[in-house]
């Protein structure tokens, strides 16, 4: 599945640096993959669908996925970008990924820590999953692991509740 099927847009990260009231950080990932763009009898969003459906045919809960940011360049690089995951945490295979600049990803995550800090309640972000505008997951999330470009974790970047062992 092509990385440019995706758009990812960020909400709720503003108030950070005005001052404003937490809001729950939301990250929507909207998938629209061209139909007419394959090459066998599948369609890119029936496949999508596919990769968000565990063995037992529901599709994944929260718990069963990962989210994470792997760094392309410099993580001080203002221009640097990397590459969004989402993972299926029981078999590891990646459910999506896209491109993705640096400074929308890790404010993100610098507002989900925030909003972690001040607000009680399930999650310290939200993740939207759309095929063409249409829901298809949403997750109450709170870890978002930033790895360099050689793999290794950048712990003080990334988003992991206390008590989490990695």
């Amino acid at each position: 599945m092509r990385r440019d099927y995706f758009e990812l847009t960020v909400e709720n990260v503003d108030w950070v640096d005005d001052g404003g009231s937490p809001e729950k950080p939301l990250v929507r990932i909207d998938f629209d993959g061209a139909d007419d763009a394959t090459t066998d009898d599948s369609r890119p969003a029936d496949s999508l669908r596919e990769r968000f459906t565990g063995a037992d045919g529901e599709l994944l809960d929260a718990a069963e996925t990962d989210v994470a940011f792997r760094l392309q360049g410099d993580p001080d690089d203002p221009t640097a970008t990397g590459v969004v995951a989402v993972t299926n945490r029981l078999t590891g295979d990646f459910i999506l990924e896209l491109n993705e600049d640096a400074d929308d990803v890790l404010p993100f995550i610098r507002a989900a820590r925030e909003y972690g800090k001040r607000a009680d309640g399930e999650g310290r972000y939200r993740v939207e999953v759309d095929v063409s505008g249409e829901p298809l997951v949403v997750y109450e999330k709170s870890t978002f692991l930033v790895y360099d470009a050689d793999g290794g974790l950048l712990r003080g970047r990334s988003l992991i509740p206390s008590g989490v062992e990695l």
